[in-house]
């Protein structure tokens, strides 16, 4: 299965989007979700530390979300008091990605059966994703942002170490648009269902993780020397850039130097 995404422009089609979460939701998020407890379904933030909901207050929540939920993407309680939902998470990301070369697109029989089609080569090149991209998830209450991350690379094929982004929070507050970084033990399906289907309210957004220590020994033999030719290449582009810029104040000058010592004294 293809991965297809959006430009800022607007949403991709909801069959698309549909058809691609339902498959990440059969594999990769809900592997573990049927054996934690409800007291792990829900990650508490720095504004929610009050207490863990009852199973009651999660039901009347889910009620409240799908009576505003106009898509028809509304979350599913389970017996076991996990639920499911979707999200909508924004690639900004602004370096490019390593991902595998030269192997073909993902078939639908390779998502089924969960082919790691990056695992067939141990060629890599580099690839920009398109900036503000849109992806769709069918995730569980029990998914962490950890679990988002990994899930997110692996629909797209990167292969770079998760450790490389994070997983942010938009909000708006006071006229102000507001990013705050997420514990990788987050819970995001959790925060949707606290702040509405409203994406104008909350919306999630995958960034590069520039915060910190850089963990370089995390990072393999090949990983490292890819940085490096990307560091390369963004080095000569901004010495190009600046000599475009200066090139054309130094053009400007000539020209004002020529009309003025063609002027009589």
């Amino acid at each position: 299965m293809t991965v297809d995404s959006s430009m800022s422009s607007g949403y991709c089609s909801l069959e698309e989007e549909l058809e691609d979460c339902f498959f990440t939701a059969k594999t990769t998020f809900f592997k573990n979700a049927q054996s934690k407890r409800l007291a792990k379904n829900v990650c508490k933030t720095v504004e929610e530390t009050q207490h863990l909901p009852t199973l009651q207050e999660i039901k009347q929540k889910i009620e409240s979300y799908n009576s505003r939920e106009k898509n028809c993407l509304g979350m599913k309680l389970s017996e076991d008091g996990t639920y499911t939902g979707f999200i909508k998470v924004h690639l900004k990301l602004r370096r490019p990605v390593t991902v595998p070369a030269g192997i073909r697109p993902q078939s639908i029989y390779d998502a089924i059966k969960e082919v790691n089609l990056a695992a067939t080569t141990d060629k890599r090149t580099s690839f920009y994703l398109p900036l503000d991209a849109i992806k769709q998830l069918h995730i569980s209450s029990t998914t962490t942002v950890s679990e988002v991350i990994q899930g997110l690379l692996k629909k797209f094929m990167v292969m770079d170490n998760p450790q490389k982004f994070a997983l942010f929070k938009r909000i708006h507050k006071d006229g102000q648009v507001l990013f705050q970084k997420l514990s990788v033990a987050d819970c995001p399906l959790y925060l949707r269902l606290l702040a509405g289907p409203d994406t104008d309210v909350l919306s999630f957004v995958l960034k590069e993780n520039e915060t910190g220590e850089v963990e370089w020994d995390a990072f393999s033999i090949p990983e490292l020397q890819n940085f490096l030719t990307i560091l390369e290449k963004e080095e000569q582009d901004k010495i190009q850039q600046v000599q475009k810029k200066y090139d054309k104040f130094r053009k400007k000058l000539e020209e004002a130097l020529r009309e003025s010592q063609g002027k009589p004294g």
